[in-house]
């Protein structure tokens, strides 16, 4: 069987953990539940990361980085709310792509909350409030605008949206629904920016 490269075998768990997670809960992600559901050994957790913990917070990493992807997606629109809906419209595809990981992510939010592990919880939202951030920069940019609020606030108020456009959606998968949300979103986000 030939050996596969480490950063591979980092990603292969996160995704493993993730589906875990999805189906059964946090509490149920031990490192042999999740070598198991990679078909992995044991053995290849271990070698991969030091602990269940740094495995988890691999993962959270990792689904941070793929939300920030989906927000960041490419839009022919020439107008703010335009490219603002094209965003949150890739985030609600990147949503609807695999739902369980988005389920895993609030999971893991909730589970940080329940166990006395503020911290993580805190990290996986900082994380989050960098991404937004990072993207709100380049969407400014882009278009020649400035924000009316400070990076922060902004930054707090997409992932704010995204949080609740994200549990409603999985709630009544009704996308349609989704998207007018997206569509007020949009030209509520439009009105906080003005010419640079």
């Amino acid at each position: 069987m030939p050996r596969i490269p480490a950063a591979e075998r980092r990603n292969a768990l996160a995704q493993a953990a993730l589906r875990v997670i999805a189906a059964q809960g946090v509490a149920a992600a031990t490192t042999r539940a999740i070598a198991a559901e990679a078909g992995m050994s044991l053995a290849s957790v271990h070698y991969a990361f030091s602990s269940r913990e740094e495995l988890i917070a691999f993962t959270v990493r990792s689904q941070v980085q793929a939300a920030l992807g989906a927000l960041a997606a490419d839009t022919d629109a020439d107008d703010l709310e335009g490219v603002i809906r094209a965003a949150l419209r890739g985030y609600l595809a990147h949503i609807a792509s695999d739902p369980g990981r988005e389920l895993a992510m609030f999971e893991l939010a909730h589970y940080a909350l329940r166990n006395g592990r503020d911290e993580d919880a805190r990290g996986q939202y900082e994380a989050n409030y960098a991404a937004a951030a990072e993207v709100l920069n380049a969407v400014a940019v882009h278009m020649g605008i400035t924000w009316t609020l400070p990076a922060p606030d902004m930054a707090r108020i997409v992932i704010t949206l995204t949080d609740g456009l994200s549990l409603g959606w999985l709630a009544d998968r009704d996308t349609e629904a989704a998207e007018r949300v997206i569509d007020f979103a949009a030209a509520a986000l439009a009105s906080l920016a003005v010419a640079a």
